[in-house]
């Protein structure tokens, strides 16, 4: 069987690449985390056209949130492709940018009653709010403008991806949506997210290697020293296993096959592992450069312990697989 890439995905995954290297340069980053505002021209000039990889297979968009992850993009794009997704199976659709308001105290995305949602990403530059209720056997969304919305920024590690709690006045009407298909819609959102902290893994280990190659050390560089090629090797082994399984879980998505349920816990708990690790290892290689708020580590840092912890974070699909598979 043919694992490589078609053309056209070839083609996706060098466009992305292309857009967020021209389009999200490091300034940007550190101009966005003084101002979130700064992060808006490219949500209106570049990404919200994007937005439609939401009806894509999901093979072709884990290739291309791969490229987001890797470069850290802020803004409001994530929370407008989650939104998307998570809505498709109503025919809701934002006019504008939109997040989503499902997840309690937790983090988790289980639907439940009531006026509050935490965990709402980007919620103070989105347009629409995706607002989730009802339960798991019995879903409803409604969209609702974030103004008629009170919104409270959460003090948390990635501030390019703000946190907030978003609380309504009374719920809003909603409609009713088939268990089943939204399910389908977390699936997809789970593997997005998964896929995104590959990319953020990737650019940590690059940049390391690249780092090790250069700096030099007692007269050689410090790439040279097998203690730190080990940390290195570890890292790749551990990223490489990640992006497997984020590609599988994708593909069974696509198909519905029965494996999809234990193959998207598996694809957020490895990417999320794998992430924070490559990221502990980033920072041990670079040493103090690393802690430099110029350099800009920390932020594909912080996305890769945030991204591990956005809905539920290793251990709790670890967890979940485990029951999958007692279950039977």
């Amino acid at each position: 069987m043919d694992f490589s890439l078609s053309a056209e995905q070839e083609m996706v995954r060098s466009t992305a690449h292309s857009l967020f290297e021209g389009q999200c340069p490091a300034g940007l980053l550190q101009a966005a985390w003084d101002d979130k505002r700064a992060a808006a021209p490219l949500w209106d000039e570049h990404l919200y056209q994007w937005v439609e990889l939401a009806g894509a297979d999901l093979v072709d968009l884990v290739l291309f949130m791969g490229e987001h992850g890797r470069a850290a993009a802020p803004g409001v794009f994530f929370a407008s492709l989650q939104a998307a997704q998570l809505a498709a199976p109503t025919g809701l659709a934002a006019a504008g940018s939109a997040t989503v308001a499902v997840a309690g105290e937790n983090g988790l995305w289980i639907p439940h009653d009531g006026n509050a949602r935490h965990h709402v990403p980007s919620a103070g530059d989105a347009d629409e709010i995706l607002w989730v209720a009802g339960s798991l056997a019995a879903p409803t969304m409604a969209l609702v403008p974030t103004a008629s919305a009170t919104l409270t920024e959460v003090d948390q590690l990635d501030r390019l991806r703000p946190m907030y709690t978003v609380e309504l006045a009374g719920p809003p009407r909603g409609i009713p949506v088939d268990p089943t298909a939204f399910a389908h819609a977390v699936d997809r959102a789970l593997v997005t997210t998964a896929a995104e902290l590959i990319g953020t893994g990737r650019w940590l280990l690059e940049t390391s290697v690249e780092y090790a190659c250069e700096r030099e050390q007692f007269g050689q560089p410090i790439g040279s020293f097998q203690g730190l090629q080990w940390m290195l090797v570890d890292a790749a082994l551990l990223l490489e296993r990640a992006d497997a399984a984020v590609t599988y879980a994708a593909m069974c998505v696509d198909a519905d096959d029965t494996d999809r349920h234990r193959a998207v816990h598996v694809a957020k708990a490895e990417a999320g592992l794998a992430a924070r690790s490559v990221a502990r290892t980033a920072m041990q290689v670079h040493a103090g450069t690393g802690y430099t708020f110029e350099h800009g580590l920390h932020f594909r840092l912080r996305r890769a312990y945030a991204g591990d912890a956005f809905m539920g974070p290793s251990g709790y699909h670890l967890d979940r697989l485990g029951q999958l598979l007692f279950s039977g």
